[in-house]
C-alpha cells in the first residue's frame, strides 16, 4: 500500500485541525438529516433496498444499501465515509451508521469513488449533518461542485436531468497517491479514471489486535456509456483504452487482502455473506486474489466493448 504523505503535510495537518475545531465549536446537536429529492432511474429502487450494516474487518464497516456501497472507517478521533449512494440512500446510510454504533456527526471526512448520481447523490445531505469536508480528485471535485457529470464523462450524453445530483460544497482536491489522515486513520487516493474521468480507488490498512490487512475500495471498472460514446475514440475525443487499462493495472497491483466496490454485485457480496453466515469463523471477504480478479473482469469487459465499437458495420 502506498502510504507516502502529501508533500503539503504540515499545511494539511493545519487544515484538518481547523476542520476539527470548527466541528467542535458547532456544538453537539446537529440538525436532523433531510434527504434531497429522490433520483428516478430504472435501477434506483433495487439499488436502494436496505441492507443491514456489517463489520468488514477491524475498524471498517459496510453501511451502504443492497446495491450501492458505502464504507465507514472508524476511530475514536473521527470517522471516514466513502460514497453516499443515491439522494434517497442518505437516510439509509445515516441509519446504518447509527445501527453499527457510531454517529454521523463524528464523520470528519467524506470521500467518493466516482461522480455519478448513484454514488455521489447522498453526499450533500450527509455533509450537511456531519459538517465534514469532502476530498476528491480534481476532475471529481469539478463534477461534485457542479452536481452532475462533466462533458468528458462517458455518460454525459444521458443528459443533465439523468446525471444530476445535489452540488457538494467544501470539496478539496487531492493528488494522486496522496494520503489523507483523520486522527490515526490514513487512507490513500489512487486515481483510476475510465468509468469517469475522475474515478478514484481508495486503500487503507485495518487491524484486529496485531493482525493488519490491506483493504481496497476499488472504483468501477465498467466500460459503460451513453449511446454513441466510443472508448476507442472518435473525432470528438482520443481513445480512452490505454488510460482505462492503466487504471486496471493500478488496482491489480495494489496490496489487497479485502476488496470492496461501489456496486456490491461486482464483488459477489451476497454469495460471500451467505458463506460467512454458514461458517462465521472464516471471513470470505479476505481474498488476496480479489483485486487481480476484479481488474481481469474489467479488462475483459473493455476488450469486448472495443471489439463491438470497432467491428465492421
Amino acid at each position: 500500500m502506498n502510504t507516502r504523505s502529501s508533500p503539503r503535510g504540515p499545511r494539511l495537518s493545519a487544515w484538518w485541525l481547523g476542520i476539527f475545531m470548527g466541528t467542535a465549536i458547532a456544538g453537539a446537536s446537529p440538525a436532523p438529516l433531510v434527504a434531497d429529492p429522490p433520483h428516478a432511474c430504472e435501477w434506483c429502487e433495487g439499488w436502494n433496498k436496505p441492507r443491514a450494516p456489517f463489520h468488514v474487518y477491524g475498524n471498517t464497516w459496510y453501511v451502504g444499501t443492497d446495491g450501492l456501497g458505502s464504507i465507514l472507517i472508524t476511530s475514536p478521533k473521527g470517522h471516514i465515509l466513502i460514497d453516499g449512494g443515491l439522494t434517497q440512500s442518505a437516510p439509509l446510510i445515516a441509519a446504518n451508521i447509527r445501527a453499527a454504533g457510531f454517529k454521523l456527526e463524528d464523520v470528519k471526512l467524506i470521500l467518493n469513488s466516482h461522480t455519478h448520481y448513484d454514488h455521489a447523490g447522498g453526499i450533500a445531505a450527509l455533509q450537511r449533518v456531519s459538517k465534514a469536508p469532502v476530498a476528491a480528485s480534481p476532475a471529481s471535485k469539478r463534477a461534485l461542485e457542479r452536481g452532475g457529470a462533466m462533458e468528458d464523462d462517458p455518460q454525459f450524453d444521458y443528459g443533465t436531468e439523468a446525471n444530476a445530483f445535489p452540488p457538494v460544497k467544501n470539496v478539496r482536491a487531492v493528488a494522486d497517491g496522496e494520503t489523507l489522515r483523520v486522527g490515526d486513520l490514513a487512507i490513500t487516493a489512487h486515481f483510476t479514471p475510465g468509468h469517469t474521468p475522475g474515478g478514484t480507488t481508495w486503500s487503507w490498512r485495518s487491524c484486529e489486535q496485531k493482525h493488519c490487512l490491506d483493504i481496497v475500495y476499488a472504483d468501477s471498472l465498467n466500460s459503460v456509456s451513453a449511446p454513441g460514446f466510443r472508448f476507442s475514440g472518435d473525432a470528438t475525443h482520443p481513445s480512452r483504452v490505454q488510460g482505462f487499462e492503466h487504471s486496471m493495472a493500478i488496482i491489480e497491483a495494489l496490496p489487497c487482502d479485502i476488496l470492496l466496490a461501489p456496486h456490491p454485485v461486482m464483488i459477489d457480496l451476497d454469495a460471500k455473506l451467505a458463506r460467512w453466515k454458514e461458517n462465521p469463523a472464516v471471513n470470505p471477504l479476505i481474498d488476496a486474489g480479489a483485486c487481480k480478479a476484479y481488474a481481469a473482469g474489467g479488462r475483459e469487459r473493455l476488450a469486448q466493448r472495443v471489439s463491438e465499437e470497432t467491428a465492421p458495420k
